[in-house]
């Protein structure tokens, strides 16, 4: 089925292209973020081996150990699966790729006050979407701002090649990977309100620092491949087309110019 253009301004494409993301107000009603909030607050009680594994015990001291990423919750949650499939989030995205949109992952951060934040990196230096790229839809599910560990992008790096990272600073990342910005792009907060959906490259360096607020910064966030993809790390698989069917690209060799030693690190 081919796409159609309906969704986004040609201004709104052209700063996507220019920039390398674009933020959309919005997209998701009040009640649908309430619906995710209730969906990840029964989740977050839970322990699901390989997806959320929770440290539930008194007296933990490191807010993510408690309140870990929940990695593919489509796989096990039908409401996180709908949402991964979101109606204007697939149209956006067909008109950002120009062609169909094939989801390939969902996570949920809960972002707890005191939380490390992510190092700077690049999307598709894990999924290793070929040819074509990555997408990420980065939805807000609480306001998002610098005080709260908001995301933070690197404008214009989209036309970057995909970078081999070097070793974060463990004291405020929780992930190891870190991709140095080029000198002369500079580092700026993407402030969003609850329903936003930050839509961004899979080359475009992003990260986020501490969360130094009293309150959680819970995101939505999922990824995307063009239908003319035909590989794809091996963590991905299958996608699924807008009607929930599935599809199966080849898998895309481990390693990769880096060497293999970057894939112990998983994190997305």
């Amino acid at each position: 089925m081919a796409y159609r253009l309906c969704i986004l301004t040609e201004n709104q494409k052209q700063q996507f292209e220019t920039e390398g993301y674009l933020v959309v107000k919005g997209v998701f009603s009040k009640e649908e973020i309430i619906d995710i909030q209730q969906t990840f607050e029964e989740i977050s009680h839970q322990t699901i081996p390989n997806y959320f594994e929770p440290d539930l015990s008194l007296g933990v001291t490191d807010p993510l150990k408690r309140y870990p990423r929940v990695m593919h919750p489509h796989r096990f949650n039908q409401t996180a699966k709908k949402y991964m499939l979101h109606q204007q989030v697939m149209d956006i995205l067909n008109d950002l790729f120009e062609e169909e949109a094939l989801a390939a992952q969902s996570m949920f951060y809960y972002k707890p006050p005191g939380s490390r934040g992510q190092a700077l990196h690049q999307d598709n230096f894990y999924l290793k979407v070929e040819p074509g790229n990555c997408i990420a839809a980065w939805t807000a599910v609480d306001s998002a701002n610098e005080e709260n560990g908001g995301l933070l992008v690197v404008p214009k790096t989209n036309r970057h090649e995909i970078v081999c990272p070097e070793l974060a600073d463990e004291n405020e990342s929780f992930t190891t990977h870190y991709v140095k910005p080029p000198k002369d792009q500079k580092v700026i907060p993407a402030v969003l309100e609850k329903g936003d959906v930050l839509f961004f490259n899979g080359n475009l360096i992003h990260g986020s620092y501490r969360n130094k607020s009293n309150s959680f910064r819970r995101a939505f966030i999922c990824h995307y491949a063009n239908q003319s993809a035909t590989n794809i790390g091996i963590h991905y698989r299958p996608l699924f087309k807008a009607d929930g069917s599935t599809v199966d690209l080849q898998v895309n060799p481990e390693g990769g110019p880096c060497g293999v030693e970057f894939e112990n690190v998983y994190p997305h």
